[in-house]
């Protein structure tokens, strides 16, 4: 069983950073994927980022990285948009995939708002 803890949301104004961290328990991390989500009020999850895929929305803005060796993948975010407020969740995945249905495991979520 593998258990995921996002950190690292806040408020912050439009315009500054945040970085997500994604810390994964369990020896076998570095076989998974990791992708990152994030779901608004009153919308569906989305889709926000993997090793080699982002979305449209954060291209340029938005990077993930990942530290093996801490069990740990980051999401830092640049040029924070109003719109990119929601609940960030990582997933573990066996294949890279943007569908939140290819992922078996899901952090609790850390809240990310960004005020105009």
């Amino acid at each position: 069983q593998v258990q995921l803890v996002e950190s690292g949301g806040g408020l912050v104004q439009a315009g500054g950073s945040l970085r997500l961290s994604c810390e994964a328990s369990g020896r076998t991390f570095s076989r998974y994927v990791v992708g990152w989500f994030r779901q608004a009020p009153g919308k569906e999850r989305e889709f926000v980022a993997h090793s080699t895929s982002y979305a449209d929305s954060v291209k340029g803005r938005f990077t993930i990285s990942r530290d093996n060796a801490k069990n740990t993948v980051y999401l830092q975010m640049n040029n924070l948009k109003p719109e990119d407020t929601g609940v960030y969740y990582c997933g573990l995945a066996r294949f890279r995939t943007a569908s939140q249905n290819g992922y078996d495991y899901w952090g609790q979520g850390t809240q990310v708002t960004v005020s105009s």
